[in-house]
């Protein structure tokens, strides 16, 4: 799996940190003042005249947001042994999280919710997912399972999906903004796929709410049935471990009574 690390390493930690501070949109004196040093500092460190301790590129990395993987790039370009681990879900070490993944996933029953990793790809989902997966193909279902493509794939969701345009537009704004903060290579080779899928609806340029609209709902088409979703996106709070910091949990909500009612007699 390619990373924004095998492309970044072996480039000096000051050039990466002026790229995360260029991303973030920060002048060298917005980032000083926010770490509590000179921007000269800042200015010498980007430019390799200063040598960044190993707790001022930590420093520097938490006040940039920027994400746990990437912040063991920026340790190892600077010299200093990464910091943070990446255990897999599946060792002992994981265990209560993956615990707390299924107690949630259970307790959200019977509407639909899953757990994605940082490339959108499925982690865990719920009995309830069965009713997006209705009709997709065969091949779109054979791990790794990536929920966007799933979504937007001819082959898959979209031709189920009625507010197809408003959906597509919504669910790559969001993996472009993404995109933007974290500059993963995969992610763009993603975005550009799913730029290409064909689709028969206008999309909006902005996502401009309609007269009464608060969110952008999910309706699909369920046999004779239009069902209305919303959905709330979750992550781990204080996180320490790459893995756990890159888990997404994506619920979803009935819309309207309708919807509930059809998926508590769908589930009986």
């Amino acid at each position: 799996m390619t990373s924004i690390a095998d492309h970044t390493f072996q480039r000096p930690v000051g050039e990466l940190l002026r790229g995360w501070r260029e991303r973030r949109r920060l002048s060298q004196l917005d980032l000083a003042n926010e770490v509590e040093v000179s921007a000269r500092h800042i200015s010498f460190v980007e430019t390799g005249r200063s040598q960044p301790s190993r707790e001022m590129v930590l420093r520097l990395a938490e006040h940039l947001g920027v994400p746990l993987r990437d912040r063991n790039q920026l340790l190892l370009a600077a010299g200093y042994a990464p910091v943070y681990g990446e255990a897999s879900l599946h060792s002992p070490g994981m265990l209560a999280i993956r615990e707390a993944l299924r107690r949630l996933l259970k307790a959200h029953a019977p509407f639909p919710a899953l757990v994605a990793d940082r490339w959108w790809n499925l982690v865990e989902a719920n009995d309830g997912l069965a009713l997006f997966v209705e009709g997709v193909a065969p091949e779109l279902l054979k791990p790794p399972i990536n929920v966007l493509r799933l979504t937007l794939h001819p082959d898959g969701m979209a031709p189920r999906v009625i507010n197809l345009g408003e959906i597509r537009a919504h669910l790559l704004t969001r993996l472009h903004r993404q995109l933007i903060t974290t500059a993963d290579p995969e992610l763009q080779d993603l975005y550009d796929e799913l730029r290409g899928y064909p689709c028969d609806q206008p999309e909006p340029l902005l996502e401009l709410p309609g007269p009464g609209e608060v969110v952008v709902p999910l309706r699909i088409r369920a046999g004779d049935r239009e069902l209305a979703f919303l959905s709330t996106v979750a992550t781990f709070g204080t996180p320490l471990d790459i893995t756990v910091s890159e888990l997404v949990i994506e619920s979803f909500f009935p819309a309207d009574d309708a919807t509930a009612d059809a998926l508590r007699e769908l589930a009986a």
